[in-house]
């Protein structure tokens, strides 16, 4: 066989591995999750310290079971800003998630602009909805919300090999270190 030839076929198999890892890495783990009523957006309320349904409307989301930082979504709400600060726990560090192109709701670069010039605000959806994971609600001014998870500092610590901080919940059995 020519070198020609062997060079060919080393070109098209790294093709294909590399649009089939692209495929896989973009579009073939994610699942559309279809909306489930109330609580699919779920906000940590100030009195009680436990997650509450929020009101919302034109829900999508998207997840994998590979990795808890793959969940998005997206949605509307009629409550203003004021009466979610007054009502839920504000996040204090919320970074979101690039989401796949293909989720056009949702738009990491823009929420976290929206975040830093104050136009949006984020809130603990659920604390540990995964262990080391919270889930994390930002809503802007102009009602549209949007959700992920996120790494919270007993899930850094512990992800990193690290002793856990006080007050963090002890790691599951199977993922202890």
């Amino acid at each position: 066989m020519s070198g020609k030839a062997i060079a060919c076929v080393l070109v098209i198999c790294s093709a294909l591995a590399g649009g089939g890892l692209y495929y896989l890495q973009v579009y073939g783990f994610y699942d559309e999750i279809p909306p489930s009523g109330v609580s699919d957006v779920m906000l940590t309320a100030l009195r009680s310290g436990t997650p509450e349904p929020m009101i919302h409307e034109e829900f999508q989301a998207i997840d994998a079971e590979s990795s808890p930082l793959r969940y998005r979504a997206c949605f509307t709400t009629h409550l203003s800003l004021a009466t979610l600060t007054e009502t839920y726990v504000v996040h204090d560090e919320p970074v979101p998630n690039v989401a796949p192109g293909w989720f056009g709701c949702f738009d990491a670069s823009k929420i976290g602009a929206a975040l830093e010039s104050g136009s949006a605000i984020a809130f603990l959806g659920t604390g540990n909805i995964a262990y080391g994971f919270d889930r994390v609600v930002a809503v802007s001014g102009d009602g549209h919300g949007y959700v992920w998870h996120q790494l919270n500092r007993c899930g850094e610590r512990h992800f990193n090999g690290e002793s856990l901080p006080e007050n963090c919940p002890p790691p599951p059995p199977s993922d202890s270190r």
